[in-house]
């Protein structure tokens, strides 16, 4: 029960810094292009590789079972947006957009990729 609990509440915290961060950049620099959905999905990528390289068996910086439920599955599942991503993508396509569409593709899924490895790679290195 606990762990559901847990991810409720991370949840519940997640969606609601995503609504904030989305915000923030579309009142900073415009909805012009998916600038705060590629941060999103970028900072929320390296959360989750910051948690589970923290989390990790041969690194257990922090007790798993909170790590794993309210930071992983519920806060970077209520932050992270890779579908509203994939419906941006899509209605790009439709709209004959399709560069853009391949560019939003590309950025996303390589920076989202570095941004775990780096929060990986962080965790590792403080717990050393």
């Amino acid at each position: 029960m606990i762990n559901l609990l847990l991810i409720a509440a991370g949840g519940a915290l997640g969606s609601l810094l995503r609504y904030w961060v989305a915000e923030l950049v579309s009142v900073a620099v415009g909805s012009a292009f998916i600038w705060s959905i590629l941060l999103i999905n970028v900072s929320g990528s390296f959360l989750i590789g910051l948690a589970a390289g923290a989390s990790w068996d041969q690194v257990r910086l922090s007790d798993s079972t909170f790590v794993r439920y309210f930071i992983m599955v519920g806060l970077c599942g209520g932050y992270t947006t890779f579908s509203s991503f994939s419906l941006q993508t899509f209605a790009l396509l439709q709209a004959g957009e399709t560069a853009r569409a391949f560019l939003n593709m590309s950025l996303s899924i390589l920076t989202c990729l570095l941004a775990t490895w780096a929060g990986f790679g962080l965790a590792a290195a403080v717990s050393r």
